[in-house]
């Protein structure tokens, strides 16, 4: 590709994910890695060409619907369309652009979206938005239900569950989903800057505080006012707290919306829909992306480490011990992790079990066993030219990848 245009897409993916331009870290790690693991051939193809959307983040279809897909635009538009080739125009699912609602630049913006696992029956839809509330800048889940007699939501229907004040603008996660529990699940970025010099070991270490970590909330239960309640096998749940009015406990009391801790800026993550494994890219720093197989309870390593580099630049007491990444790659390989999902298809048996991810930065595509064990050094994969900021999967497990800069929608094909 071009020179120009390669560079221009690194500027883009540090601009909404926060990768190695951050201050703080040293540079190296990663680069002198031993041959990778095998690929597979790999291959895109476009789809609804006759479609673009402006600056898409996620690509997702309702439960139990084949006969729509959903976009989610960062600028705070979802657009629906039919699920037909040729298909030429869409129409607005729901609208909360409005600047005294949404903060749209850099990393901010809207950032995810889940459906109800009974929608429509039940109809209510989570939002992941960023806001600028009177204190600086703020992360939203909200819920919001469907218009009485529409197909669209409500933005006056809005219920704002939990909110989290941004120490920096950068890191701010944002991907939601069921998981197979039926439990809402949040991945949350550790507040921004480099090294996560927050407190004296770093949000993501922190337990008091909700960034840093992936989350997971109840919300077919209440906790008083709250429209959620904590499950029972949450790794913090006997503190009974929740943080969910600033992102803090106020005081040295765990959050029990913690599922498990250690990320620095969880870019897309899913369930494996065989396994019920939940897969996560986390975006590294000066050095080296990692992906984890996140389970209850684990501790991911970050600001202690990167992917298995020791943070030699912040102390970091003794707070592990840590999972390492099941596979990691330097700077050599790429800059900007976007996570995907492990392909559970039919149209491809060659990629049946493997997992699918990607590098916005430079667009390459990589896979790899999902049954590997110990940490892949990842080498190589398919060069797609495309800024890659999400995977959709179909509910025929599928796989499509969404294009940031061009706001096109592909296909993942041998």
């Amino acid at each position: 590709m071009p020179r120009l245009r390669r560079w221009t897409r690194i500027a883009a993916a540090l601009a909404l994910l926060g990768a190695a331009g951050c201050p703080g870290g040293g540079g190296g790690g990663g680069g002198d890695t031993p041959p990778g693991p095998p690929q597979v051939q790999l291959s895109i193809e476009q789809v609804f060409p006759a479609l673009s959307f402006s600056a898409p983040v996620a690509m997702l279809q309702a439960p139990n619907d084949t006969s729509r897909w959903f976009v989610v635009e960062q600028g705070g538009v979802v657009r629906v369309f039919a699920n037909m080739p040729a298909i030429a125009t869409t129409s607005v699912f729901i609208d909360i652009s409005s600047p005294t609602q949404i903060a749209f630049r850099g990393e901010a913006g809207l950032l995810g979206m889940a459906f109800h696992p009974d929608f429509p029956k039940d109809s209510r839809v989570y939002l992941f938005y960023s806001h600028d509330g009177a204190g600086g800048l703020e992360s939203r889940l909200s819920e919001f239900s469907l218009a009485a007699g529409s197909a669209t939501l409500d933005p006056m229907s809005e219920h704002i569950l939990i909110t989290i004040h941004k120490p920096e603008e950068n890191h701010n996660g944002g991907n939601l989903a069921f998981g197979p529990d039926g439990f809402l699940y949040l991945g949350i970025g550790d507040g921004g800057g480099g090294n996560d010099l927050h407190g004296t070991i770093g949000n993501a270490q922190a337990t008091n505080t909700l960034l840093g970590k992936m989350l997971r909330i109840d919300i077919n239960g209440t906790t008083g006012a709250v429209r959620y309640r904590i499950p029972s096998s949450n790794p913090l749940a006997s503190s009974g707290t929740l943080c969910n009015t600033d992102g803090t406990s106020g005081s040295t009391v765990p959050c029990a919306e913690i599922f498990a801790l250690g990320m620095r800026n969880p870019w897309r993550w899913s369930f494996d829909r065989a396994t019920g494994q939940l897969w996560v890219g986390d975006v590294g720093q000066n050095a080296i992306e990692e992906v984890d197989r996140v389970d209850l309870g684990g501790n991911y390593g970050w600001r202690c480490f990167e992917g298995t580099r020791s943070n030699t630049d912040v102390s970091c007491g003794v707070p592990g011990p840590f999972i390492p990444p099941v596979a990691q790659y330097g700077r050599s390989v790429g800059v900007t992790v976007t996570g995907g999902y492990v392909y559970r298809g039919t149209r491809f048996q060659g990629l049946v079990g493997r997992y699918i991810f990607a590098d916005f930065g430079v667009g390459t595509i990589f896979s790899i066993d999902s049954t590997a064990q110990g940490t892949l050094n990842v080498t190589d994969g398919f060069m797609s030219a495309l800024s890659i900021s999400s995977f959709g999967q179909g509910i025929d497990g599928e796989l499509f990848v969404v294009d940031y800069g061009g706001g096109g929608l592909y296909h993942i094909r041998q």
